[in-house]
């Protein structure tokens, strides 16, 4: 099975792919829009993507993609892969010569204090992925530059690793996605353990107490919610789409009745994926 995932090779998806399934073929691609967008045109078969981090929260560029680009693709599962940093360079270097971090800016968020306490000389520079930074600063035999990346980047593209577990919180970690073709995705589990994501938007959202007839539907209907953030629409300044997770899968009566019970409500209701957990 061909699974795309952010590249280069070396990233968190990287590591989190290998882990969950070693077999799969794995296809590194420039962006997580990519990626989403390469189930969406059906050049790949699955993709495996960030949702959400436990330090810095939902992962921006794949929700925007899925609600608003990526109509014919379906969360079909998710795994939760702990995640730790390194600092790696292409020399030795002691932490007060060190002139710029480089990282993703999901990877600079969850080691920021580290960075504050050990490196407050430093500027600090985004990039693409984990992995490209590792690169980047490995090819750099003579530079005051370093990355935050996986220990696996910093293995492929020999790095130098100045120091370990950079994360702010030891029990960081992401929750990735399984992304499928909407037509290929499994039926709903009729029962058992399961999850439901879904967004919503809609033109009543600037009446008072809109949000909480939303949202009281899943309460009537006895289903537990257990994420909700709120996105902007991209449409114009004030206007919001929210994204939910809640226990239980669109094949049961209650969540079924609850999600059309939404539907009187908002403008528009898309269930991303519900799937046994």
């Amino acid at each position: 099975m061909r699974v795309a995932y952010l590249g280069p090779p070396g990233t968190n998806s990287d590591e989190a792919l290998r882990a969950a399934a070693p077999d799969a073929e794995g296809v590194p691609l420039a962006t997580l829009r990519d990626v989403v967008l390469a189930v969406q045109e059906r050049r790949i078969e699955r993709a495996l993507v960030p949702i959400e981090n436990a330090l810095e929260g939902g992962v921006d560029p794949v929700l925007d993609c899925l609600a608003l680009e990526a109509h014919d693709v379906s969360l079909v599962g998710e795994v939760v892969h702990p995640v730790s940093y390194c600092l790696a360079a292409g020399r030795q270097l002691a932490l007060d010569e060190v002139t710029m971090v480089l990282s993703h800016p999901q990877a600079l968020g969850q080691c920021q204090h580290w960075i504050a306490a050990h490196l407050p000389q430093a500027s600090v520079v985004p990039t693409a992925s984990t992995a490209d930074a590792v690169r980047e600063v490995a090819a750099d035999a003579t530079g005051t530059r370093v990355a935050i990346g996986p220990r696996l980047a910093a293995r492929h593209y020999g790095a130098i690793t100045l120091a370990e577990d950079l994360e702010d919180d030891a029990g960081n970690a992401t929750r990735f996605g399984w992304l499928a073709p909407t037509d290929a995705a499994p039926d709903p589990p009729a029962g058992g353990p399961a999850k439901t994501m879904l967004v919503f938007w809609g033109a009543g959202s600037a009446s008072p107490g809109w949000l909480v007839s939303c949202l009281a539907v899943f309460a009537f209907a006895g289903v537990n919610l257990v994420r909700i953030e709120s996105r902007p629409l991209r449409r114009k300044m004030g206007e919001y789409m929210f994204f939910l997770d809640l226990e239980g899968s669109t094949g049961s009566a209650s969540v079924g009745s609850a999600v059309a019970d939404l539907h009187k409500h908002a403008e528009v209701v898309r269930v991303l994926g519900s799937f046994g957990t």
